[in-house]
């Protein structure tokens, strides 16, 4: 076998965000994009020799390919042995597992996440470490360096690999083991979780719809649900991974999962709703006739992961993301345990689950997971909820009502301001930025301001420092509002506007989220001054 040194030049715009670099397919297609920036970041982990690594991907469109390709570089740079899901297919939490479980010294991860899928869509690639979890900040910041001064990159000149039969084969000196991608993540999971109380549930009559939304989480989500658990046979919808993802959008929310949000709110509804996305790492649940926001159901599963086994003997900490609301603080408070509130980006929550800090994490986006892998972990979070309902005895409804009584009401909404000019979203930004010092003890839309800033973190563990992470405006009475620029689209920029309303605990807890959201989202849009610089106060997504 050959390996051949190719000559080569940086490309423009290969700064990986905290999800990785993504672009759109055809991008990734041009050749030297992809082989630049495996390069880049082989150099970055001190170069291939020696290393092993863990390979695969969501299966959206070019997936199959850009393997191929990892595979041929991997080998030209003396990578001893690369894990490969079988068929390319691995969902991300599962690949944080076999990177952790089999010691490798990280892994590629080939994904856009919840973006869509196909030859006109995205593709993204990300790199996670050796502790399983999105490359660090320091990491990420070496990686795009050595996109800015490559030169060349080496690849070995060999056919395709067989990715559809499990077993072992060689690439020159390099092994390749392609495995089942959900045969150590279902073993996992049976250590988590009390599988036989939940088939108990399921044998009971329990009913439940799946939607794996033609992503990758459909082989696990069958396997486990209708094979392990006993389910029934149709559990799952949507269950095969397509290249194109049905031509849909595999991102579980009621917007883009309309269908089983219709389902849940009609007649014939389940007893449990959910959903997964494109790569496997969110999660969406929706019980009969009533869904659960990502940050209650953070807070719910924090409250209640005694009841699994894993997490029967009490949590080290809880974490969230700044823009996620508090709900789960309140929790962390009763619990008499620690509460982080950290940046958007799960390589924050790294650091205090490797340092035994935290055990349960969460994101208002709907990623929520624990110290059992290093991401995010949508079919995780399902399988706590089932154990929880299990134990229980209880519905959806009544559990999240009975937390409500407890801790209060976080009301709260999401609003994506999507494909919003560049330009524009920058001056709103800039613009709110200048004035929040003046904001205190002013009143807009009935609302008086107790404070605002721009969000920093000083990692408690590494004494990182990250700061721009979003603007936050605190309301007398217990809202809130945050704005932030998402770094997940591939055009254009998403301006994204939370808000959030607390209840007390002596409050209503039945009222519709928007209308008890109204004074903060009129507040917000009046301060930030959107219709005038943007154009619009409507969202294209509200959550």
């Amino acid at each position: 076998m050959t390996i051949k040194t190719i000559p080569t030049t940086p490309i423009d715009g290969q700064k990986p965000g905290t999800s990785g670099l993504r672009k759109k397919t055809q991008v990734f297609m041009q050749t030297p994009y992809l082989e630049n920036f495996i390069q880049a970041t082989i150099d970055a982990i001190g170069g291939g020799a020696g290393k092993r690594l863990v390979v695969g991907g969501d299966g959206r469109y070019f997936n199959r390919a850009a393997i191929q390709t990892i595979l041929k570089m991997a080998a030209g740079n003396g990578v001893a042995e690369v894990i490969v899901g079988q068929g390319g297919i691995l969902s991300t939490p599962a690949a944080s597992n076999l990177i952790r479980e089999n010691k490798t010294d990280g892994g590629f991860i080939l994904s856009a996440s919840h973006n869509p899928g196909g030859i006109d869509e995205d593709f993204g690639v990300k790199f996670n470490a050796a502790n399983g979890g999105p490359a660090p900040e320091k990491l990420t910041a070496r990686m795009y360096e050595a996109t800015t001064t490559i030169t060349e990159y080496r690849i070995a000149e060999a056919g395709d690999i067989d990715l559809g039969r499990i077993g072992e084969t060689t690439l020159d000196d390099m092994r390749i083991r392609v495995v089942d991608p959900v045969e150590s993540y279902q073993a996992l999971m049976q250590r988590l979780f009390d599988f036989d109380a939940i088939r108990s549930l399921f044998a009971g009559g329990f009913t439940m719809c799946f939607d794996a939304m033609h992503a990758v989480t459909g082989p696990y989500a069958t396997a486990i649900l209708e094979g392990a658990l006993g389910a029934p046979t149709g559990t799952v919808v949507n269950g095969t991974p397509l290249e194109d993802f049905g031509k849909g959008h595999p991102d579980p929310n009621p917007i883009w999962a309309k269908p089983l949000m219709d389902l849940m709110m009609g007649a014939d509804a389940p007893d449990l709703g959910a959903a997964s996305d494109g790569d496997g790492d969110r999660n969406m649940i929706v019980g009969r006739g009533a869904y659960v926001t990502p940050s209650d159901s953070l807070a719910i599963l924090a409250a209640n992961a005694h009841l699994a086994p894993a997490y029967a003997g009490g949590l080290a900490g809880i974490a969230r993301s700044m823009p996620t609301s508090a709900a789960a603080d309140r929790v962390a408070a009763k619990l008499g345990i620690a509460a982080y509130e950290t940046p958007t980006g799960w390589k924050f929550f790294g650091n205090l689950l490797d340092a035994g800090k935290v055990t349960i994490c969460g994101e208002e986006s709907a990623g929520t997971g624990s110290d059992h892998v290093r991401e995010k972990d949508g079919l995780w979070a399902v399988l706590l909820w089932l154990n929880i309902l299990a134990a229980r005895k209880q519905s959806v409804a009544e559990i999240v009502t009975r937390h409500w009584q407890e801790f209060g009401r976080d009301y709260y909404s999401r609003y994506d301001y999507e494909d919003v000019a560049t330009d524009q979203a920058t001056r709103l930004m800039d613009g709110l930025r200048d004035r929040l010092d003046g904001l205190a003890a002013r009143r807009f839309a009935d609302l008086t301001v107790a404070g605002a800033d721009e969000f920093s973190y000083l990692d408690p563990v590494d004494g990182s420092f990250s700061e721009g992470q979003g603007l936050r405006i605190a309301f007398e009475g217990g809202g809130r509002a945050v704005f932030r620029l998402s770094g997940t689209g591939t055009q254009g920029a998403t301006l994204r506007l939370y808000l959030e309303q607390y209840s007390g605990t002596d409050g209503r807890t039945d009222l519709d989220p928007q209308e008890a959201l109204a004074p903060v989202r009129e507040a917000a849009q009046e301060i930030s001054d959107m219709s005038a610089i943007i154009g619009r106060t409507e969202p294209d997504v509200v959550t």
